[in-house]
């Protein structure tokens, strides 16, 4: 994932499903990933906080 975006919808390639993160949570990384994202890896601010253009 690169350092200056992050994942706010993702489809499951298995079955479809549309993951969003879970209340609190910034971006699908941090809700089911097994490692925050770099921002958050990084102490920096979160990439919800950040242009809606570096969003995916």
């Amino acid at each position: 994932m690169p350092d200056d975006a992050c994942v706010i919808r993702h489809a499951c390639a298995f079955c479809g499903a549309e993951m969003r993160p879970r209340p609190g949570d910034c971006c699908v990384f941090c809700s089911y990933g097994d490692v925050a994202c770099p921002p958050k890896q990084q102490a920096k601010p979160c990439c919800a906080t950040r242009a809606p253009s570096s969003c995916v």
